[in-house]
């Protein structure tokens, strides 16, 4: 990595901000007295150091709920987060790129292990470091609700690269992932990166929220039916919600010229978000002339991760997602 005044700089905050990190919030337990089919990360680091901001009376109460059956892998999902931030999968030999993964769920959930630690573990088998994200949920006593998944986001990237020294990191190669309702907030900060969803608190703040790179996985886009994924919808901006909410809140209304390189994926026999919310991504951002790539594939249905895209055309979509990094000069 080049040391210039950039970096120099973010490793000044990484020192300042250092002695706030000390505190690791312990990965979710799993129910039931299960172990663990891998190793969790035992790394965090908390977004807010004071406390989330916005809660309007008691904190929910984080709940973890084990969905697998079969001892050969874990199928975690997470409610009630509290206290928000990234667990940590640092490589044995990192080579300076970043993938923040944010998690589906339908704004309901936080889906850690299937669209989260599974491929937080693929990433860093190559050398890039990832971090899941576990967000806030807008429907859980939060004053700006809708606003809270963004505004946890748009937090972590600068956090990363507050703190890029530290982790060996390039700040200016950080991609973010995101799958299903995750996708959701992964275009939203695609697009809305210069928004303010929360009030600067630290030095951190004073860096960017653009990522470099962006990939939403069959990611929830619109806000209007019949593309709108109706759960999503109903949690992040409610049943009934007038037009100029429903546009407000999808992303593609807000790509701009400056929004980064995309990689987008879907199934089109995807029956919970329909690929019309890629496609009208993707237009929005050729309308721009941001780079985009886009893949679609005939089957794989919804919320596959890596595991359950086996044995179907959509197999391999992390071959291409690699290798479309290597393109963009994310990674080597």
């Amino acid at each position: 990595m080049k040391l210039d005044r950039r970096t120099a700089l973010l490793g000044t905050l990484a020192l300042g901000l250092s002695a706030r990190a000390a505190a690791q919030v312990p990965p979710p337990l799993v129910p039931g007295g299960r172990t663990l089919s891998f190793p969790d990360p035992t790394e965090t680091i908390e977004l807010w150091p004071a406390g989330a901001p916005g809660l309007a009376g008691a904190a929910p109460r984080e709940t973890v709920t084990e969905r697998s059956t079969d001892p050969g892998y874990n199928d975690r999902i997470v409610t009630g987060i509290a206290r928000p931030r990234m667990a940590a999968f640092r490589p044995e030999r990192p080579n300076g790129a970043t993938v923040l993964l944010i998690p589906g769920g339908g704004y309901q959930r936080v889906v850690i292990d299937k669209e989260g630690y599974e491929m937080a573990r693929l990433l860093a088998g190559r050398g890039i470091t990832a971090f899941v994200l576990f967000y806030r949920l807008p429907h859980e006593g939060w004053l700006r609700g809708a606003d809270v998944p963004l505004a946890d986001a748009q937090r972590a990237v600068r956090l990363l690269r507050a703190r890029a020294a530290g982790f060996g990191l390039d700040p200016t190669r950080l991609c973010v992932m995101g799958f299903s309702a995750g996708g959701h907030v992964c275009a939203s900060l695609l697009a809305r990166f210069g928004d303010r969803s929360y009030d600067p608190i630290d030095e951190a703040d004073r860096l960017s929220a653009r990522p470099d790179a962006a990939a939403p996985i069959y990611p929830v886009v619109s806000m209007t039916p019949p593309l709108a994924h109706e759960g999503s919808r109903s949690r992040l901006i409610g049943d009934d919600p007038p037009r100029q909410r429903e546009q407000a809140y999808s992303p593609h209304r807000h790509v701009k010229a400056g929004s980064p390189p995309t990689f987008l994926l879907h199934a089109e026999d995807d029956e919970s978000v329909p690929v019309g919310n890629t496609l009208l991504l993707r237009e929005a951002l050729r309308d721009r002339g941001v780079p985009v790539e886009t893949h679609l594939f005939p089957d794989g249905g919804h919320g596959f991760g890596i595991r359950l895209a086996r044995g179907h055309s959509v197999e391999h979509w992390p071959d291409l997602f690699l290798a479309w990094g290597r393109t963009r000069n994310l990674w080597s």
